[in-house]
């Protein structure tokens, strides 16, 4: 069995991942809050994730991984799009748009990661079905003396954690007291405390329980979801970094505290932050736009998914134009090499091994590199489809359709033959000029001649040729 080493967030250390049982591997993920279409960013921890659901799976075996991932479905944001809707116009109660729109972005975000070839996660939980859960575990915390309600809300007390609160995040309370924004509350002991539940107003959503009419707090979702599907203790939790401190540190404290028996989640990661051409991606900047804004400009999921990968999860990603270029010109020699061939009944070793350290896909992606210029198509195509890449379903963007590039290819060599007997090349450098503008590679050697779609070729600037 391969051994898989990790980067455990919350000891700083790659580690050796052993997990808590071989034949129940359980990883669980931070989902979207869906208001919108997700944006870039959001499909950077998807991608990453879904490598390392891969990983797993193709280690310890499909049937012995559990993955989950969740849909915070109950929110400010959600709330505020529906009441813009219902103040347009829309028919139907608040809450019936709230639930609308969850409905409607759910389906985006499960398309829009879908074209970038992420598998889905075995359990996708919604927040909203599991308030009763929710609900037990606060009143729990209340009894144990971690938590305790005041003037309709429900707070966690991190006096009662303070000893090992903010060791995910390497934070001590003061300094998170000083640099934090925090809410003001008259009714906090203490301003760090964190909301559990909050009351709701009648035609927003909301639930009965022992402190009247509201809805969870966002941090106690995670918690209750993931105890209820792999249990008080875990293998992996993930996400971006930029959830390691509040909800991730939260998570923690509240966990624990209501289940001090297990250990919660033994392995944590979180992959880095995007950015776009070197630059945060903001709406001010003009940079921001969202999976399906590229999907609908014509750029394939499988290249987003590349140009992802070649970047190291724990380092910054730079979106770029020119790397979408190359990832394209790369997937279609790729696509070519393999075409009509059966993956290897293995992946290389070099590519696995790369995985396996601390989920190395810049590595291993350039082991396939190494593979293509090799020749070792099959190994390649078993290689690639580890990391989500040149499967059958990804590859239709790259199709040449009815276009016969051999009969092309003929016909360049042809037109050469006829030039090496009267000197004249110019029909020639035609053609090589019409194939290029068409974006294809052209590759001539003294004995043959190959026509190789490139980035952004287009099968209809052929047919005048």
């Amino acid at each position: 069995m391969t051994p898989i080493k990790l980067h455990n967030t919350r000891t700083r250390t790659k580690e050796d991942f052993v997990p808590i049982d071989p034949d129940n591997v359980r990883m669980y993920v931070c989902g979207p809050t869906v208001y919108d279409r997700a944006h870039l960013g959001n499909a950077r921890p998807v991608v990453v994730f879904d490598v390392l659901y891969r990983l797993l799976r193709y280690v310890y075996g499909a049937e012995h991984v559990t993955y989950v991932r969740n849909f915070t479905d109950v929110d400010d944001k959600i709330n505020a799009t529906a009441l813009s809707r219902k103040q347009a116009g829309a028919e139907g109660s608040l809450e019936q748009l709230v639930q609308e729109r969850s409905d409607e972005t759910i389906g985006w975000y499960l398309q829009d990661m879908g074209a970038l070839g992420a598998l889905e996660p075995e359990e996708m939980p919604r927040a909203t079905q599991y308030i009763a859960q929710m609900v037990a575990m606060i009143e729990d915390l209340i009894a144990k003396g971690h938590a305790y309600a005041a003037e309709g809300h429900v707070l966690f007390a991190v006096d009662t954690w303070k000893e090992d609160y903010g060791k995910l995040s390497g934070r001590s309370v003061d300094d998170m007291i000083a640099g934090a924004r925090v809410e003001v509350a008259p009714y906090k002991k203490n301003p760090m405390d964190f909301v559990l539940w909050k009351p709701s107003t009648d035609d927003l959503p909301g639930w009965e329980s022992p402190w009247g009419r509201g809805r969870p707090g966002w941090h106690i979702e995670c918690s209750a979801m993931s105890y209820e599907l792999l249990g008080d203790s875990f293998d992996i939790h993930g996400g971006g970094n930029d959830l390691m401190f509040p909800h991730h540190e939260n998570e923690i404290a509240q966990s624990k505290c209501a289940h001090p028996e297990g250990q919660f989640a033994n392995v944590w990661l979180h992959n880095e932050m995007l950015q776009v051409e070197g630059k945060k991606m903001s709406k001010s900047l003009g940079n921001f736009f969202t999976v399906h804004d590229l999907l609908e400009q014509g750029v394939p999921g499988e290249v987003i998914r590349f140009v992802f990968l070649q970047t190291h999860y724990r380092k910054p990603m730079d979106w770029t134009e020119k790397k979408a270029r190359e990832a394209e010109a790369t997937l279609r020699k790729w696509r070519a090499l393999t075409a009509g061939i059966e993956p290897a009944a293995s992946a290389a070793p070099s590519v696995v091994g790369a995985l396996a350290d601390d989920l190395n896909t810049a590595g291993a992606i350039a082991e396939l590199h190494r593979l293509a210029a090799n020749g070792d198509a099959a190994e390649l195509l078993a290689g690639a489809q580890i990391l989500g890449l040149l499967s059958s379903e990804m590859g239709a963007w790259a199709e040449t359709g009815a276009v016969d590039l051999a009969s092309h290819a003929a016909i360049l060599a042809n037109a050469r033959v006829d030039a090496m007997k009267s000197k004249d090349f110019s029909e020639v450098d035609r053609l090589k000029a019409a194939y290029i503008a068409a974006g294809l590679e052209v590759r001539m050697s003294k004995d043959a001649v190959e026509l190789v779609p490139g980035a952004g070729f287009d099968a209809a600037k052929l047919e005048d040729v």
